[in-house]
């Protein structure tokens, strides 16, 4: 398909710069596609309403890193040069995937320090600034190295307007992370409470978990004129044998799968069967969703907006159908509604047409 079918025009003013408060204060638009009322405006308060007993709520508990590291690069018969570094998928114990900036001035064998704790040599070189970086510390080590020298790293569309600072720390991971390894928060599980947890668990809906650890590709704009040239970034997740049973259970007695954000139900789909059975799995998934893909695993799909020509937008045209979404996008944007990390989410069912 044509990337500029996923394009539109965003206000700056709709762009959310930090989250409301309380979380559950956010705006969520319904979307149902084939109702007669297809847009309805509620808060992410009134989620126990819009759900019922027996459905269950999927979840990617993965937790965010300090991975935006500032550092010099050293090279024999050169002075220092300042080095940004991003770091996207680790691969080994001391060994991560990272995009580095000036990646063009980069070159196999430099090394790269990052203050007086931290230390890397550039192993291999790809594309588009993308480096894998051999550290000198390990496993335990190397992480207690990047958070202390490391920064949140922020979406380009919130860094080009303000710092990070303190507050992120917190704003930018969900209550329930736990796996370490992210360096984006699926940021639709940025609106849970404790206050809504217990609202849901008195009704009856089921939380369940999966980890997928988002990578800075989700913030990679599609470069190419047309879907099928794109090729996605790999991330790593797994889903547990219990979590599959789970899962697998609800659907056999009727309720309803609820994927809270695009790496849970991405996930859910790279780890289901044709038939949609979900199996225990881990790996690396580079799954692309466009329309034309047929869901086998959530049958609602909660999630912030999304980035003009981007592969999100493009998820969730293929979960609800392109014009609802457009025409979701665009009753969000003339409401008033916030976009990207810290904004506002949205509830969409699934179109079975």
């Amino acid at each position: 398909m044509r990337v500029d079918l996923f394009d539109f025009d965003l206000p700056e003013d709709n762009i959310a710069l930090r989250p409301v408060t309380p979380r559950e204060a956010a705006k969520l638009l319904v979307v149902q596609p084939g109702n007669a009322t297809l847009y309805e405006d509620h808060t992410v308060g009134d989620l126990p309403s819009l759900l019922k007993a027996g459905d269950a709520l999927v979840f990617n508990d993965t937790r965010v890193i300090p991975a935006q590291l500032e550092g010099v690069r050293h090279r024999e018969g050169a002075g220092g040069q300042k080095v940004s570094a991003t770091l996207h998928m680790r691969i080994a114990g001391d060994r991560w995937k990272a995009f580095a900036k000036p990646g063009k001035r980069i070159k196999l064998g430099d090394r790269i320090t990052f203050g007086d704790e931290l230390s890397a040599t550039v192993e291999q070189k790809g594309g588009g600034g993308e480096v894998t970086l051999h550290f000198d510390a390990f496993g335990p080590d190397l992480d207690r190295a990047i958070a202390m020298v490391g920064h949140i790293p922020l979406p380009p569309y919130i860094a080009s307007k303000r710092a990070e600072d303190e507050l992120d720390r917190k704003d930018y991971q969900t209550i329930y992370a736990r796996e370490e390894g992210a360096v984006a928060a699926p940021t639709a599980g940025l609106h849970f409470t404790d206050a809504l947890f217990e609202k849901l668990d008195a009704l009856g809906v089921e939380r369940h978990f999966v980890t997928l650890h988002v990578g800075a590709g989700t913030f990679l704009p599609v470069k190419a004129d047309d879907t099928t040239e794109h090729v996605m970034h790999e991330e790593i997740g797994y889903v547990s044998e219990e979590t599959a049973a789970a899962l697998n259970a609800v659907k056999a007695r009727g309720g309803r799968i609820v994927s809270v954000g695009t790496t849970s139900l991405r996930l859910l789909e790279s780890a289901a069967d044709a038939d949609g059975t979900i199996k225990p799995w881990s790996g690396a998934t580079g799954i692309f969703i466009t329309p034309g893909y047929r869901f086998r695993t959530a049958d609602i799909l909660m999630t912030n907006f999304h980035l003009p020509k981007s592969t999100l937008f493009m998820l969730v045209s293929a979960f609800s159908g392109l014009e609802t979404m457009r025409g979701a996008y665009d009753h969000a944007i003339a409401t008033g509604y916030r976009f990207y990390s810290y904004g506002d989410s949205s509830l969409l069912f699934r179109d079975h047409r």
